[in-house]
């Protein structure tokens, strides 16, 4: 019968836990790239539209790429520190940026279909 533990015997921290903090990391890696492609993508592909809207979604997703990979590892550094130390994994919403980066993208999106 299993009791639940997430650390083994020896007092170390178990890998798992570990693994799945480099995911989250990696994971907000890959969005942060995935919102500076984007940028990129509004500013050379899309060509009709109005140049400033273009432009101002290009810097907001950029900005938001950025937010994202500090998000990332700030978050990434706080859980590990943590777990080294023995204390509760910290949770934090990044609601913030996660709606940044879904609203610019919906509007980066329309920009592109309709143009």
């Amino acid at each position: 019968m299993s009791t639940g533990r997430t650390a083994p015997d020896d007092g170390s921290v178990d890998y798992r836990v570990t693994l799945a903090n480099e995911r989250t990391f990696l994971a907000w890696t890959r969005t942060a790239l995935g919102a500076a492609a984007a940028s990129v993508a509004v500013t050379q592909l899309v060509d009709d539209g109005d140049h400033r809207l273009r432009v101002v979604l290009a810097v907001v997703l950029a900005v938001a790429a950025g937010a994202a990979a500090l998000w990332g590892a700030r978050r990434w550094r706080a859980v590990e520190a943590a777990l080294q130390a023995g204390r509760p994994i910290p949770t934090s919403a990044p609601w913030p940026v996660a709606a940044v980066l879904v609203v610019v993208a919906a509007c980066a999106v329309v920009l592109a279909v309709t143009a």
